[in-house]
């Protein structure tokens, strides 16, 4: 009987999971016009910005060079048509959701997923513009944890929800450190640290290149902002990229739902907004500090 129920649940679980991660059914069927994809999608593009071009009628918000936004903006891409790759080197399952895969690695360990990733582009950033006083997170226990005290020595001691530091290594500020720095991160931080740490964002008007759309919880999910136009209206649309579970490439995504825009997003707070294969019911987005 035990061996049943445990069954059961794992079972139940496990639907959850697919009907949460899905792609959206009736949108893999439907292909994109070639008039279309000759008009939006630069397949010779090797970054964002010179992968998708702007609609009929809009243009790029600008941004200042060596910002955050500037930098996700110009994000080096692979190849036009390149495969999602999970971390364990198989094939995603499905290939149909998106115009570019991020140059980013997938390591090895399957702990880089959806809010890891973004993590690691936020720390990246700020690794290579001289910001590493700021790179920190929170443990979904709400502990916080920087790379500065990880780099002094400082270590993790967590028994349940009790959560201690202690200074158990040598001094080592190598990017190779770094990196172990991130497993750690990605071990204890997710969508839900992410959604209770971060700042809100009340107006949808307000969203910029580098902000996330996000559902915190298990599971949750969280994608990322990476490039924004705007129109004589002040009408403004977006692109969006996203890791996911299992971790695996970094890919710019399509809109499957309207393919006359795709792969341009409008985003307003509280839709329900369908990503690839994960639909946001009740939209919340936040911004790194």
């Amino acid at each position: 009987m035990k061996k049943l129920l445990v069954f059961v649940g794992i079972a139940f679980i496990t639907a959850i999971l697919f009907y949460q991660f899905k792609p959206i059914e009736y949108a893999k069927s439907t292909l994109i016009p070639t008039a279309y994809t000759a008009s939006y999608i630069n397949k010779d593009g090797l970054t964002i910005k010179n992968r998708v071009n702007a609609p009929k009628g809009y243009k790029r918000v600008p941004c200042t060079a060596g910002s955050f936004q500037a930098y996700l903006r110009n994000y080096k891409l692979k190849p036009f048509g390149t495969k999602i790759i999970n971390y364990d080197d198989t094939e995603y399952f499905w290939q149909r959701g998106h115009i570019g895969v991020l140059d980013i690695p997938v390591p090895k360990n399957g702990l880089q997923q959806c809010a890891d990733a973004l993590i690691r582009i936020r720390s990246e950033y700020l690794w290579d513009n001289n910001r590493k006083g700021e790179i920190g997170f929170n443990f979904t226990s709400g502990h916080y944890f920087s790379w500065e005290k990880y780099a002094e020595g400082y270590r993790p001691n967590i028994k349940g929800n009790s959560v201690s530091f202690h200074k158990t290594a040598y001094k080592n500020h190598s990017k190779d450190n770094f990196y172990k720095y991130l497993n750690i991160i990605y071990m204890y931080s997710g969508t839900l640290s992410l959604y209770n740490e971060l700042p809100k964002i009340n107006n949808s008007k307000d969203l910029k290149i580098g902000d996330m759309l996000i559902k915190g919880g298990s599971p949750g999910h969280i994608v990322m902002i990476c490039d924004e136009a705007i129109n004589a209206s002040g009408d403004k649309i977006y692109l969006l990229f996203q890791g996911n579970t299992p971790a695996q490439s970094v890919h710019l995504v399509k809109n499957l739902e309207d393919t006359t825009q795709s792969p341009w997003y409008h985003l307003e707070k509280d839709a329900v907004i369908p990503v690839s294969n994960y639909t946001f019911y009740n939209s919340k987005f936040v911004s790194f500090k």
